[in-house]
């Protein structure tokens, strides 16, 4: 195990009826104006933008709001937040919504006090100094970005896809109220299990030794998801899948708490990258494609860790097994799930074929090679993506 540093600043509301509790959250904040930030207005439709507008009028906030945002969310969208943050004088960003939307509300309190353009931040042009105070009531169990310094965000424009993380962009207090999820539609509820096992794959497949909790952590969560994942998508209002997924996804990729000492990879977050900031697809439908290649792809790196992944995570019996077969049984479980809850299996499923494989390739390793499990040049990402057609 290596040496580490935690922290974790948010403040985390869990539970039924919790929604109601924002008024309160803002009003002990001491914030006067607030930036509110959503997406489609699915928010609308499910009564929740009405029930937060009554809050923050009950404790006397102005409300100046950014809605909109996309599934992939623009810099052009952040952009627009900062210049109302600015002009509205705005000491509190809310952002309300899935991890889309939260991944532009940090985007938006980052590049307000930095005199550049935001996007300096995603091609590690400028760092972070600071950030405008952030607060999140989430409606999608996925990113973990209710708890976490992270944003993705994509540059239309040039078809890329970047991402920071921050200290500075850790929400001060998120709402998790899984009543909120319940009606979240069936992909989308895919797309959330999805992003969460990946994260947790992101961090369970590592080089360093001698991590036994870390690793039985990780195992966990992917356990509760495969549980509940299918629960949930038979039965949306049920509330103990609903809440245990979104404990999942908050646990899964919260500045590092269940991989604290472990090297992390992250190469397929950053490949995926590539491919929707070209194709514009779901982050998670991307993932789903490219990590059971991306395991076939390095698993004789630390083929124990896949063995121990195919054993405990997926129940495969060893017995008479080889190392090797072991390991590709659990790969190919991995593959089986992903298609079981209908998530796609192949890049030919969203439309996308052989002309930008070269383009994704070499913008995935831009600034060097990517991932720590192996270590991954232009050549081998463009093999994984070809894998994954």
């Amino acid at each position: 195990m290596n040496s580490f540093e935690f922290q974790n600043p948010t403040r985390i509301l869990f539970g039924a009826g919790m929604a109601d509790q924002l008024g309160e959250q803002v009003k002990s904040g001491g914030w006067k104006t607030v930036l509110l930030v959503y997406g489609g207005g699915s928010i609308k439709k499910m009564g929740l933008y009405d029930r937060v507008i009554s809050q923050l009028q009950q404790v006397g906030a102005k409300i100046v709001e950014l809605p909109g945002v996309e599934p992939n969310p623009r810099v052009t969208t952040v952009r627009k937040g900062i210049d109302l943050c600015r002009e509205e004088g705005v000491d509190l960003i809310l952002a309300v919504g899935g991890g889309s939307v939260l991944d532009a509300a940090k985007a938006v309190a980052v590049g307000v006090p930095y005199e550049g353009d935001v996007w300096d931040f995603l091609i590690r042009k400028a760092q972070i100094q600071g950030a405008l105070p952030l607060g999140t009531v989430l409606t999608l169990s996925a990113t973990g970005s209710e708890m976490n310094g992270n944003s993705v965000i994509t540059n239309w424009e040039e078809n890329l896809k970047k991402a920071f993380g921050s200290i500075h962009a850790f929400p001060k207090f998120s709402i998790l109220d899984p009543t909120l999820t319940y009606s979240v539609p069936a992909d989308q509820t895919v797309n959330g299990i999805v992003d969460m096992m990946s994260h947790v794959f992101e961090q369970y497949f590592s080089s360093t030794p001698d991590t036994p909790l870390q690793e039985r952590l990780c195992e966990s969560i992917l356990q509760t998801v495969i549980e509940n994942g299918e629960i949930a998508l038979m039965e949306p209002t049920n509330y103990a899948a609903r809440a245990n997924i979104m404990l999942c996804g908050t646990y899964a990729l919260n500045g590092g708490m269940i991989s604290v000492g472990m090297q992390n990879d992250w190469a397929t977050h950053m490949i995926e990258h590539e491919v929707s900031a070209i194709y514009d697809i779901a982050h998670a439908a991307g993932l789903a494609i490219l990590f059971p290649n991306w395991m076939k792809y390095v698993y004789r790196e630390r083929i124990d860790r896949f063995v121990q992944f195919a054993v405990r995570v997926w129940q495969v019996d060893p017995n008479g097994k080889s190392d090797e077969e072991i390991a590709l049984a659990g790969i190919e479980a991995t593959r089986a799930y992903f298609s079981r809850i209908g998530a796609p299996t192949r890049l030919a499923d969203m439309g996308i074929g052989e002309e930008q494989l070269n383009r994704m390739a070499t913008e995935t390793v831009r600034f060097g090679t990517v991932g720590s499990f192996k270590p991954l040049n232009e050549q081998d990402v463009k093999a994984i993506l070809q894998m994954s057609l």
